[in-house]
C-alpha cells in the first residue's frame, strides 16, 4: 500500500498540483495553495465514494423525470421571521423554509451574538438545534444568560463530525439549524484536516442535502480570510441560497449586514445594528445614527443622500486636504472605492486648475459606511475642494449627482426620494443634477434645490 502524498490545492477553485505556487494558474488567486495528503490508492478513492454515498443516502437512485415547463408551479415560500427586523429585510422579509445561508464576517464581529438572538425568536414556536464547533457548552451558556435567551425549542449540540450532526438532524427533526462555524465541521471518511477544501465542500453539500429534502432552513458561519472573502472554496458561495456580510468595526458600536448573494429576495438591502452589552439592537434610523456629532462650520465635510435598496440613508463625507513634503502624494480613502477618489481628484484638478498632486488626500464616510453608488461623486468632489480652499460649506447643504471625466454632473435614480430624505433631516439646501429637476417636480417648502450642470457651477458655494 503507498503512503499518503503531498498535494497542494487552491481553496478558490481547487486547482490542484504536486508543488507550491504563488499564484493559481488556474483562477489566477494568491497564496491559495494549500497543502493537503493524498492517498493514490484504490482503496482510498473507493473510501471517500463510501463517504459520500453514506452522506447522501436519502438522495433518490433514480433520474428525476422530465417535466413540462407549462405545468410547473409557483412556489409558496414560507418565511420565518427572525426577530431581527434588520435581518429579515436583508433576507429578503425572513427566513425561507428550506433555504441555506451563509453568514460571513470577521472575528469578533457579533455573528454568534446575532444568531443566539435569532435562535431564542425562533425557538418560540419552533425547534432550532444550535450546533457549535468552537464554543463549549458553558461559553454558550454564558452567552445566552447575557443576552437573556432562553427557548422551550432550543436545542445545543456541541460537534464537529458531520455524521454525528446529520445524526442528531434525524432524531430531533428541528425546523432550523445553525452551524457555527462550517470551517469546524468534517467528515472522519475524508483523509484532510478539517477547514480544507474537501472538508468544507463535503460537509456544505451534505447539510444542503438535508436542507433541501427534509425542508430544514439552515444558517451556516464562515470565517474571513485576511483579504476579507470567505474561507474555503469559492464554490461554497455558490452552493448556498444567500450569502450575509456581517460588516464593521470591531472599535465601533455599529454592525452592517448586506446581502451579495440571495435567490429569494434583493441584495441592493441593507441592516444596520448597534453592538451593546445586551446584544445586537436594531438602528432604525441608520441617517440619524450617521449623521451625530457632526462638526458645524468645518471645512472638508459634505453630507451625500444614496440609496440602498428601498431605504434611503444621508451620509457624512469628510475629506482631509494637507500639503506634502514627499515627491509623491499620498491617497486615502475609507467608505469610498480608492479607484474613484483617483478619479474624482484627476476630474478637480484637470477642469478646476486644482493642485492636487501637491497635497495628501485623505477621504473617510462616517459610520463605517461603504458607499458603492456614483450619485456620491458630486458631495464627494464638493468635500475635497471644501478642504483644499480651506472653505467652508453651508451645514444644512447636500449634494447628489454623478461626476463624469468632462466635470459634468449626471442624473441618478430615485431623486424624489432622496429629496424628501434630506428635508425630513432638515437639510434646506440640495444640491441636484439639472436633469433630475428638469424632469421632476422637486418643489418643496422651506428647501431650496440648485440644480447643476457641470462641476463649476458648485464653486459659487465657496464664494
Amino acid at each position: 500500500m503507498k503512503g499518503p502524498k503531498s498535494i497542494f490545492i487552491c481553496t478558490e477553485c481547487e486547482y490542484k498540483t504536486t508543488k507550491w505556487m504563488g499564484k493559481c494558474p488556474s483562477c489566477g488567486a494568491w497564496n491559495s495553495m494549500e497543502e493537503q495528503e493524498e492517498y493514490l490508492t484504490e482503496t482510498a478513492a473507493q473510501g471517500k465514494a463510501a463517504a459520500r454515498h453514506a452522506l447522501f443516502s436519502t438522495a433518490v437512485d433514480t433520474g428525476a423525470d422530465a417535466i413540462l415547463f407549462d405545468e410547473l408551479e409557483i412556489p409558496t415560500y414560507m418565511r420565518s421571521n427572525t426577530g431581527l427586523g434588520e435581518l429579515d429585510r436583508v433576507l429578503g422579509g425572513g427566513l425561507v423554509l428550506g433555504s441555506v445561508v451563509l453568514l460571513s464576517g470577521e472575528p469578533g464581529i457579533g455573528k454568534s451574538t446575532m444568531l443566539m438572538q435569532v435562535s431564542a425568536t425562533l425557538g418560540q414556536n419552533r425547534r432550532v438545534l444550535y450546533v457549535s464547533g468552537e464554543e463549549s457548552q458553558g461559553q454558550l451558556k454564558l452567552r445566552a444568560k447575557r443576552l437573556e435567551v432562553s427557548g422551550p425549542n432550543l436545542y445545543l449540540c456541541i460537534e464537529t463530525n458531520i455524521r454525528n450532526i446529520l445524526r442528531q438532524v434525524d432524531k430531533l427533526k428541528p425546523d432550523v439549524l445553525i452551524v457555527d462555524s462550517i470551517q469546524t465541521i468534517y467528515n472522519d471518511e475524508i483523509n484532510s484536516a478539517p477547514g480544507s477544501v474537501t472538508q468544507v465542500k463535503e460537509a456544505a453539500m451534505a447539510l444542503i442535502h438535508k436542507a433541501k429534502n427534509d425542508g430544514i432552513s439552515i444558517i451556516l458561519v464562515g470565517h474571513v480570510n485576511k483579504e476579507g472573502s470567505i474561507a474555503g472554496p469559492k464554490v461554497l458561495e455558490h452552493m448556498v441560497d444567500a450569502v450575509v456580510y456581517f460588516e464593521g468595526e470591531r472599535q465601533q458600536s455599529y454592525r452592517v449586514i448586506r446581502a451579495i448573494k440571495n435567490r429569494y429576495g434583493s441584495t441592493n438591502e441593507i441592516g444596520v445594528f448597534e453592538m451593546t452589552d445586551k446584544g445586537l439592537n436594531e438602528v432604525e434610523n441608520p441617517s440619524e445614527m450617521l449623521l451625530s456629532g457632526r462638526p458645524q462650520g468645518v471645512s472638508g465635510n459634505c453630507a451625500v443622500c444614496v440609496i440602498e435598496g428601498s431605504r434611503p440613508i444621508i451620509a457624512e463625507i469628510q475629506a482631509l486636504v494637507t500639503q506634502t513634503f514627499f515627491p509623491s502624494p499620498r491617497r486615502s480613502s475609507t467608505g469610498i472605492d480608492y479607484n474613484r477618489l483617483q478619479m474624482i481628484l484627476a476630474v478637480l484638478e484637470k477642469r478646476l486648475g486644482l493642485r492636487f498632486s501637491a497635497n495628501d488626500a485623505y477621504l473617510n464616510v462616517i459610520g463605517g459606511l461603504r458607499l458603492e453608488e456614483p450619485a456620491a461623486d458630486l458631495s464627494v468632489a464638493l468635500a475635497l475642494i471644501s478642504s483644499i480652499k480651506d472653505k467652508v460649506l453651508p451645514d444644512d447643504l447636500v449634494a447628489i449627482g454623478e461626476l463624469g471625466l468632462a466635470g459634468e454632473v449626471r442624473a441618478v435614480a430615485g431623486i424624489e426620494q432622496r429629496v424628501k430624505e434630506c428635508a425630513r433631516l432638515g437639510f434646506n439646501r440640495i444640491v441636484v443634477p439639472k436633469k433630475n429637476a428638469e424632469a421632476k417636480n422637486l418643489n418643496i417648502d422651506g428647501v431650496d434645490i440648485f440644480p447643476v450642470n457641470s462641476i463649476f457651477e458648485t464653486l459659487s458655494f465657496f464664494a
